[in-house]
């Protein structure tokens, strides 16, 4: 058994401007949890983002947005572990994933930046083996065209996709806060 997740960050930027755009998908993911759970997200100088706590399948959960724009990501989330003596391992990160098509929803454990900036700042400020949630945005098509992609809002069919997906991940977090990260591996991958 992997350990319970107590932390649940979404990377994001901050700002109405990127409110609903394709890179704020992990912001979405918590804005659903909060909703949900009945959190009330505040903003907290000390931690650079927007935190709350609701109390999911028994368990008090953390959820935070960074507020620092996304390639500052790392900080706020260290400042969040390091306050209440959280381990990396208690850490889900969800973001959005250019390598995957809207409808696709994966959780993966350690890794890689793959190129996204937000993952790239947190790995530098915390390391690796934190759990991922991959929200499927899917690709332009050349690499050059991935800033103004992800940072504008996707088609309505796109969007619809996405919020699918959070719903499906939604119901792997009992699993999660659990601990049991391979069970939700399986409910979640095999939704189809």
């Amino acid at each position: 058994m992997s350990k319970p997740i107590r932390i649940i960050a979404g990377l994001g930027n901050p700002g109405e401007k990127y409110e609903r755009t394709l890179h704020n998908a992990g912001f979405w993911f918590v804005d659903a949890l909060a909703r949900k759970y009945g959190g009330s997200f505040r903003y907290e100088k000390k931690f650079a983002a927007d935190y709350c706590r609701i109390n999911l399948h028994g368990e008090d959960v953390w959820l935070v947005k960074p507020q620092s724009y996304m390639n500052q990501s790392g900080g706020p989330i260290r400042g969040v572990l390091d306050y209440y003596r959280l381990t990396l391992g208690e850490l889900l990160v969800a973001h959005d994933e250019i390598d995957l098509p809207p409808g696709t929803t994966r959780l993966k454990q350690g890794g890689g930046h793959g190129g996204h900036n937000g993952l790239r700042d947190i790995i530098r400020h915390c390391g690796a083996e934190f759990l991922r949630l991959r929200l499927g945005v899917g690709h332009p098509g050349e690499k050059d065209m991935v800033t103004n992609y992800v940072l504008k809002r996707g088609s309505g069919e796109t969007e619809d996709a996405i919020e699918r997906d959070i719903d499906d991940a939604m119901g792997v977090m009992p699993e999660l806060v659990d601990g049991e990260i391979n069970a939700a591996m399986k409910k979640l991958h095999t939704k189809d």
